[in-house]
This record gives C-alpha cells, structure tokens and sequence, in this order.
C-alpha cells in the first residue's frame, strides 16, 4: 500500500494547537501571579479595604478625671494604581498645593506601594473633609480615612502624659503591626504604655464602582474585622494638684515630685519649665516640637526623672540611718562643731551654733560638722580591715535606699544619678590613697553624689515608711479589671530596722517646727521634712527640700528642687508646704495666703537663660 504523504500534517496542526495553548495558559499563570493588571480592575474597581484605627485609650486621673481623650481627624489616602489617569491639575487645585508637590506626594506613595493604600494629606479638619468628599467620585484612587487624635482638656502634665507622632524607619522595623503614617507615643506614659494604649486595627471591605463611589457593605460586612479599642489608663496622678504645682513653679527651673508612700503612687510630677501639652498634637506638633527644642531653658527635659542634681543636706539623712544600723551612731551621740569640720588642713564650712549637738539636733540645724563625724565613723568602722571596705558597705546601704540606679518607673528614658564606686576612686587617688578624708565631700551630699528629684522624693517616701518603698509609678491600673501590675505592689526594704528611724523623723519635724524650715509649717498638721542647700559651680546655689505629713499615717512624700535660688527653707521648702496642704486640706488658708502669693510670683531664672 502507498503512504499518504500527507498523513504527518495532523501532528502539525496539533502542534500548533498545543503550542497557542502553552502560550495561554503563561499567559493566565502570568497574569495571576505577577500582574496587577486585572487584579486592578476587578478587585479594586469593586472592593476597598478601609483600616479602622482604633480609639487610642483614654487617661484618668486619680479622682476619675478625664485627662486624655481623643479628636476624631481624617487622612487623605491614596492608592496610586488606580489614581494614575487622574486630572493631577483638578487636585491639586482642590487640596490647594502646587502640581510639583502632588508629583512629590504620589511618587512617595508609589514607592510604597500602587496597589495599597497610603496618607497623601493627614489630619484634614472635619470641614475640608466634608468639601473633599463631595468631589472625590471624580478622582478614582483616593478616599477619606477616620483616625483620632489626642486632646488635653488640662494645660499639665506635659513630661508625665508624653505625646504621640508619627512612626520612623525604625519604629516600623521594630515592630509589624505600624504601616507608613501610623502613630505611636513617643514619649511619657503614651510611650511606655504603647501596646496597651493602641488597641487593635481593624479592617472594613466596602463595595465601590468606577467612579470611586462607595456602594456599601462587602456580603453585608460578613468578612470585616472589628477594631478594638486601646485600654484606659487609670493613673495616681491628682490633675489639680499637678497643675497647682506647675503655677508654683512659674519662672523658675526645677521639679516637684509627690508620693503617695503607701502605694508609691505619683501624685504630682512637675518639671518647669513645661509646656502645653496641646502643642504637639496636630498639624502644628512639627512647628511647635522645633520651637520648644531650641528653647534656651529646655522645656522638653523631664528635670524629675532625667535630671540630677546634689542632694545637699537631704543626704544626711541617709547617713544617720546607715550609721545607726552599723552601730557606730546613737540619738545621744553628741560632736563638737566650731564652724565646720577641721581635719589636717581641711576645712569643711558650717553656719554657727551652739558647739555640742546629738542627732536629732543635728538634722534641725543641719550641721555639716556632726555628718561629716557621722561619715567618718562609717567608712572607719574598726570592725572594717580598710576604708575601702567600710566604703563598699556604705555604697550598699546608698544603693538598697534607691540611689545611683534606676527604679523602673513606667517612665522612659529614667535618670539613675550618680553614686561614686570604689574604682572610681582607685583611678582618681589611686588605689589605697583614698579614705573618708579624701571623700568627705559624700558626708554632706556634694562631690561626686547626685539624685534625680524622683530619688529624693523616694527618700521622703521610705522615711515615711520607716523602712521599705514601693517603685514609684504613674499608672495605678490598666484597663478597667481592677488588677493591678505586682510589680508595684512589691515592697522594697531599705536595709535599716524600723527602730532607727524614730530619732530621725524627730529631727524632721524640728527641722520644721524650730530649724531651717519654718515656712513649712501647716495648722494641724505635723510636717517632718529636711532642707539642703546644693552647690552649683555655675552660679547661684539649689534650693532642695523633702517631706512627708502628716507625721502618723503620712498621705504624702515629697521633694522640691529649685535651680539657682539659694537655701532651701527659703523656694523649696514653702513650695513643698503649699503643695502639702493643698493635697491634704484642698484649699491654702488666708493666713498663709502671702506666702503663697510670693511663691506665685518669684521669677528666679536667671538673665542670661531667659
């Protein structure tokens, strides 16, 4: 039989069917897996993906007070791929910026991403809004996003509540759940609190048509996410308080920190000079944060947990307790004091009184001479082979007390002061060349010792409580559960028996009733308290002060420190009283009403700085 010789065109045209259908099925693969071609228009000209931003919490204060609430504010958002044939001159003219800043907003938002979604103009207010949104069914591509913002109905607590900005680079790889143009706190309790306070986003699928127009629900919002709202903040803080104490602190620089020493609670935290919290919310927070950061005095410096500053007088406190626990001190011990302590050509200055003093004498008329014996005896204990020894155990007590570290407050960028080690010394004098001689300076609370204004209050505070302290903190309770963090439940010991502190909180009071602090004084109340004069190489000394009251059952503990003032009996101390009273009585009487008057008034910065 002879061969058709067209026989092997069959595989030919099979051939070419099966190759038109390779190249289809690349061409669907493609078209599905890295084109945005049809994903556009199907999905986006029929779907829209709106983030709901949750309701950051809300802020009270220790008497249920609203202190942080939000603002509803909406974003301009855009999605580039479907704004690409868009009348760029028209939105420009409606958004009122030239069409070189639309070419510089849409390029930006295309780098992120075409196909999702991105802030071309933040924080419209409600009437732009409503005008935009009439006109938008002519622009595909961009839509109108509900956000809040926060609100401050009280001018106060600036360093304390914090402020919220916009995610950076970093903060967006640290962590996923922020996109481009989120907000997050950056500083205060807004930051600590962060992942409490911002709840959880959620997501809203809307049905629209291709003229951008919303057509309601996807399947009657069966596939939308809810959004959560952050939990609220319940805090120790008195708001009234807080900004009573911010108007005595009116020109002056320096802070004011009150705690509530069976809980450790903050009650007030001033550091002046402060600023309107309102000032860094909104379009005007760039300006204004600019402003305030070339501000010469440095209003955005929290001076009661950053700064530190020499304790002054304040510290022999510390000393009296550290001696009494070692032994080497007791209410009858008396030193001899002729104008200051005199020890082989070194010469530590004291103001003039009767020679012959004990303990609680000595805490009244804050004698420098009788803690300078005090200090001696500590790091020259004989039961100590060197003073370096006796050192170390003096720095332990200092440490347990709270000193020269961080408490762990729920506060960033916490201040720890400075308490000078032993190497320290080793590298400056040379090891075995120093003892309690070479640092007498520590006896009094100058050299090398600084404290933040916190400390200085946690002295107050575990003074008060003869013995122990709770971490001090801002924020009682998270949420609305009633629980409350342990960690602030804990009480802290300071190492000295309970008994040793009688004879020093005596001293407190007479420091009041006949000493250095007589403008302290409150009807009906017994205020026990220690002023000190810190040393300032740069100018005019510090004012300091600390106290607690009533004596029995005490409701609060408090320090003051006022730059660049003079003693402390003469700023710090009637500001502490006044502060006291308010929070105890809730009112300052008549009779004490000029006292409170002068304090309204003082304007101590100096010339230069202002």
């Amino acid at each position: 039989m002879r061969k058709d010789k067209y026989a092997n065109r069959k595989y030919i045209v099979y051939g070419f069917f099966v190759f038109v259908g390779i190249i289809f099925l690349i061409r669907i693969f493609y078209l599905q897996l890295y084109s945005d071609e049809y994903a556009f228009a199907a999905e986006n000209n029929t779907l829209r993906n709106v983030v709901i931003y949750p309701p950051r919490g809300l802020v009270y204060d220790r008497k249920g007070k609203l202190i942080v609430y939000n603002e509803a504010v909406f974003d301009l958002m855009i999605i580039p791929g479907q704004a690409k044939s868009i009348d760029k001159i028209a939105m420009s003219n409606l958004l009122q910026i030239d069409t070189t800043e639309y070419n510089k907003r849409f390029a930006k938002a295309r780098k992120y991403s075409s196909r999702k979604a991105s802030i071309f103009e933040k924080q419209l207010s409600k009437k732009k809004t409503a005008f935009l949104q009439e006109k938008l069914f002519k622009f595909p591509g961009f839509f109108v996003q509900a956000r809040t913002l926060r609100k401050y109905p009280y001018a106060n607590a600036a360093h304390l509540l914090g402020f919220v900005g916009e995610v950076n680079q970093r903060d967006l790889k640290k962590d996923k759940f922020y996109v481009a143009g989120d907000y997050i706190g950056k500083s205060g309790i807004e930051k600590f609190y962060e992942k409490s306070l911002r709840g959880q986003k959620g997501v809203q699928k809307l049905m629209v048509d291709v003229y951008n127009r919303e057509k309601g629900a996807f399947h009657n919002g069966k596939f939308d996410v809810e959004a959560v709202n952050g939990k609220s903040l319940h805090t120790g803080l008195d708001i009234q308080l807080q900004a009573y104490g911010e108007k005595l602190m009116q020109n002056k620089i320096g802070a004011i920190v009150a705690i509530e020493p069976s809980t450790g609670e903050i009650i007030a935290m001033v550091s002046s000079p402060s600023y309107d919290p309102n000032l860094l919310v909104g379009r005007v927070r760039s300006k204004n944060y600019t402003r305030l950061l070339r501000n010469p005095l440095k209003p955005l410096i929290s001076r009661a947990v950053i700064s530190s500053y020499p304790p002054g007088s304040t510290f022999k406190l510390a000393q009296a307790l550290i001696a009494e626990q070692e032994g080497v001190l007791f209410p009858s011990t008396h030193y001899v004091c002729h104008d200051g302590f005199t020890y082989k050509g070194l010469h530590v200055g004291c103001h003039h009184h009767k020679p012959s003093i004990d303990l609680e004498e000595s805490i009244e008329i804050s004698c420098n001479a009788y803690f300078c014996n005090v200090y001696r005896s500590i790091i020259d204990n004989p039961k100590f082979s060197s003073a370096e020894m006796g050192f170390r155990q003096w720095r332990k007590y200092i440490m347990n007390m709270g000193f020269g570290r961080k408490f762990g407050i729920d506060l960033p960028y916490e201040g720890k002061g400075n308490i000078p080690t032993p190497e320290y010394y080793d590298k400056y004098y040379h090891r075995g060349h120093w003892n309690a001689i070479t640092t007498i300076s520590l006896a009094i609370g100058q050299g090398e010792i600084l404290e933040t204004p916190l400390q200085l209050a946690n002295q107050a505070a575990f003074i008060a409580n003869e013995g122990f302290y709770y971490t001090p903190h801002i924020v009682a309770m998270v949420g609305d559960s009633g629980l409350r963090n342990a960690k602030f439940a804990e009480k802290h010991y300071v190492g000295i028996d309970k008994k040793y502190f009688r004879p020093v909180i005596n001293g407190m009071e007479r420091v009041v009733e006949n000493g250095t602090a007589k403008l302290a004084q409150i009807d009906s109340v017994i205020v026990c308290g220690k002023t000190g004069t810190a040393q300032n190489p740069h100018g005019k000394n510090h004012s300091v002060f600390i106290a607690f009251a009533p004596r029995e059952n005490p409701q609060i503990a408090i320090a003051v420190f006022v730059e660049n003032s003079g003693y402390g009996g003469t700023w710090a101390a009637p500001i502490a009283s006044l502060m006291i009273e308010r929070h105890l009585k809730g009112h300052i009487p008549q009779k004490r009403k000029w006292l409170e008057k002068r304090m309204l008034e003082g304007n101590l910065i100096p010339k230069n700085e202002k």
